[in-house]
C-alpha cells in the first residue's frame, strides 16, 4: 500500500487521527472529508478568489477536505476573504495572534469553503525531516515513503504549519525553494529527485507572537518572512473593557445560558485575556473555553462552581495563579 493510499484508508476510519505507518509516524492532523460546499458559503466571498471547480485533486486527496466546520465570526475584518485572496494571489500567507483567537479554526473553515484538502503539521512537535519529507524503509532503495510535505507538494491542497515560529531551521530551509519562484523541492534523500509544486498547493503558517510567554518561539528567519507575502494579525473579540456582543450572543446560542450569565462569563474572559496579553497569566481563554464554562452553568451549576471546574483549573496548575483567576471570577460573578 502506498503512503497516499494509507492516508486515504486512515481518513475513512476516523474523524481526526495521526497517520501511522508501520515504520514511522507522520505527525499530522486530518479530518474525515468529503467534497462539499459549506451551507454558509454564500456569506463569504471565497469563490471570487478560490473556485473549487477549477481545482484538480486525486480522489484520495479530495477526501482531505474538512467537513462541517463551524462558521468563523469576526468584527468585519473579513479574514476569510483576505486569506482566500492571499492564497489566490501569492499561494501563501501568515496568521499571527495569541492562542485561542481562532487561527486554526479559520484555516479549516477556508479549506472547507474553498474545497481544498488540508494537511496540518504542528511545528512544536519533535517531527524530523525524514517524517516530513520522506525516507527509505527496510534495506536498500526499493521502498521509499513520501513524508507529509512531499505528499502536499505532489498532490496539492493547503499545507498548514501551526506554531511555525517553533519550526526547526533545517525544515524551514528545505521549504524555501518550494515557496519562491523556483516552485520545486529537491529530495536529497532520494537521489536529488526534483518535485514541482502542484499548481493548487497553498501554504498557511500561523504563530503566536514571539515572547517569553510562549516558550520555544523564535522570530521567523528573513528568508521565510520574505516568502510570506501577506501577514494577518488576530486578536480576541472581547478583551479588557472591550466587550463584543457577538460573543455574548454566541454563548447564548451554543449553550442556552441566560443573557446575564453569558455577559458575566464574557466579561471575565475579557479580563483574563487582557492579563494574559500583559504577561500576568500563562493562558488566555478562547471562546471555546468560555462555551465549556457556560455549558455547565446552563446545566444548573453555579457560575463560581462551574468556573472552578473549567476556567480556573484550565489557566494553570499553579495554586497561586489559580487564586488570581478565582478572585477575578468571584469579583465579576455577582456583577451586572
Amino acid at each position: 500500500m502506498s503512503n497516499l493510499e494509507e492516508v486515504s484508508h486512515r481518513v475513512k476510519e476516523t474523524n481526526a487521527s495521526k497517520v501511522v505507518n508501520e515504520n514511522f509516524n507522520l505527525n499530522i492532523t486530518i479530518s474525515k472529508l468529503k467534497r462539499n460546499t459549506h451551507a454558509l458559503s454564500k456569506n463569504y466571498d471565497v469563490k471570487k478568489y478560490l473556485d473549487s471547480n477549477k481545482f484538480t485533486f486525486s480522489p484520495e486527496i479530495s477526501e482531505l477536505i474538512p467537513k462541517d466546520t463551524p462558521p468563523y465570526i469576526d468584527n468585519g475584518e473579513m479574514y476569510v476573504e483576505r486569506i482566500a485572496r492571499a492564497m489566490a494571489f501569492f499561494k501563501q500567507c501568515a496568521l499571527i495572534g495569541p492562542s485561542g483567537t481562532g487561527k486554526t479554526h479559520i484555516v479549516y473553515f477556508v479549506a472547507e469553503l474553498a474545497g481544498l484538502p488540508l494537511w496540518e503539521i504542528n511545528c512544536g512537535l519533535q517531527t524530523s525531516v525524514f517524517d516530513l519529507f520522506g525516507r527509505y524503509v527496510g534495506l536498500g532503495k526499493e521502498n521509499w515513503i513520501d513524508g507529509l510535505i512531499t505528499l502536499w507538494c505532489r498532490h496539492g491542497g493547503i499545507l498548514y504549519l501551526d506554531e511555525a515560529n517553533m519550526m526547526k531551521q533545517d525544515i524551514a530551509t528545505r521549504l524555501n525553494p518550494i515557496l519562491d519562484q523556483r516552485g520545486h523541492m529537491v529530495l536529497t534523500e532520494k537521489d536529488n529527485e526534483i518535485i514541482q509544486r502542484h499548481n493548487d498547493a497553498f501554504l498557511i503558517i500561523s504563530m503566536n507572537p514571539v515572547s517569553s510567554e510562549f516558550a520555544g518561539t523564535k522570530p521567523i528567519n528573513a528568508a521565510m518572512r520574505r516568502r510570506m507575502s501577506v501577514w494577518l494579525n488576530f486578536d480576541y473579540m472581547s478583551v479588557g473593557n472591550k466587550i463584543d456582543e457577538k460573543e455574548i450572543d454566541l454563548l447564548e446560542k451554543k449553550t442556552g445560558i441566560d443573557r446575564k450569565n453569558a455577559e458575566r462569563i464574557i466579561r471575565i474572559g475579557a479580563e483574563l485575556r487582557e492579563r494574559y496579553k500583559r504577561g500576568e497569566l500563562p493562558y488566555g481563554p478562547s471562546i471555546g473555553d468560555l462555551i465549556n464554562w457556560a455549558k455547565l452553568v446552563s446545566d444548573g451549576t453555579a457560575l463560581k462552581s462551574a468556573g472552578e471546574e473549567t476556567i480556573i483549573a484550565l489557566t494553570s496548575d499553579d495554586p497561586e495563579i489559580q487564586e488570581i483567576v478565582r478572585k477575578i471570577v468571584h469579583k465579576n460573578a455577582d456583577s451586572l
